[in-house]
């Protein structure tokens, strides 16, 4: 048996956060929307399509075309909000720049932010990366947001174990709520010792770039197990990251047919065979390996 795409998904997967709430395992990303006017048409309909399908987590930040993919997102929301969607069932993640962390700088990016969505709240607000603020500052920032209403859940970005160590010993830094950090099937090194860290405080790890920017999508090493499934080399990816306890992938596409293709990779049930010749081919890390920044 194959994956079935026309008959979709009906009970998506799902991860758990902290407060025991289920969001989506698998999101949209958008990065590189919004870099061109000239395709918004275009970037909002592949938007629309998805929450179309069923998709409901889109992952964006206030870098990806200098805010240009927020109000992508902002426009696609809109229309599916006007239709058929509910705002509850949605989960809109979004990052500020370290530039902005200062706990004053944050009320006024994530203001903009929320005016480019066109949304009254965030559902979870990410530090992009880490700079050179406290962070106890930053999180006195988040707080403050969420007093404010603006957002729901904070967390952070690419953020190595080091960081996220340092992150729960400052007051209020055990209520982050993720860590999104680029993690594949070919860059593994997170597994070392940060995602089981993860696990042990209950804390999903997002992954982006689940197809190690484009490199996955149609490697040769996964055309025997994509075969036996009847599906692609990059569905296989996917849903090797979707096995992962804990982990929530969040691959772009910008059109229908990829969109499809993403979607029904949480049909695909890799066997105990499947997975260890994945792990002859893309061995775990031994040892402990740099961050991977892309």
């Amino acid at each position: 048996m194959g994956i079935d795409m026309d008959k979709g998904v009906p009970h998506p997967l799902e991860t758990s956060f902290p407060s025991g709430e289920l969001r989506p395992a698998l999101g949209l990303g958008t990065w590189r929307f919004g870099e061109e006017r000239s395709r918004r048409a275009a970037e909002v309909g592949a938007l629309r399509e998805a929450l179309a399908m069923g998709w409901r987590l889109i992952d964006t930040a206030e870098m990806y075309g200098e805010g240009g993919a927020e109000v992508v997102a902002g426009l696609a929301v809109a229309e599916a909000l006007r239709a058929d969607v509910q705002r509850s069932e949605l989960f809109i993640v979004s990052k500020a720049l370290p530039t902005h962390a200062s706990a004053r700088a944050l009320q006024t990016a994530c203001e903009a932010s929320l005016r480019r969505l066109q949304l009254e709240q965030i559902d979870l607000y990410l530090l992009h990366w880490r700079g050179v603020v406290p962070l106890a500052e930053t999180i006195r920032g988040f707080e403050q947001l969420q007093r404010r209403g603006l957002i729901r859940l904070w967390g952070v970005s690419n953020f190595d174990l080091d960081d996220m160590r340092e992150l729960s010993a400052v007051p209020g830094g055990r209520a982050c709520a993720t860590n999104q950090v680029y993690y594949s099937l070919s860059q593994r090194g997170v597994e070392h010792d940060l995602l089981p860290w993860q696990r042990v405080q209950q804390m999903p790890l997002m992954a982006y770039s689940p197809f190690d920017q484009g490199e996955l999508v149609d490697h040769p090493r996964l055309r025997p197990v994509a075969e036996r499934h009847r599906a692609t080399p990059a569905q296989v990816a996917l849903a090797w990251l979707l096995h992962q306890p804990g982990v929530m992938a969040l691959p772009k596409a910008g059109n229908a047919l990829h969109l499809r293709h993403n979607w029904a990779a949480q049909q695909l049930r890799l066997t105990a065979d499947d997975l260890a010749e994945l792990d002859r081919h893309f061995a775990p890390p031994e040892g402990k390996q740099p961050l991977v920044t892309r």
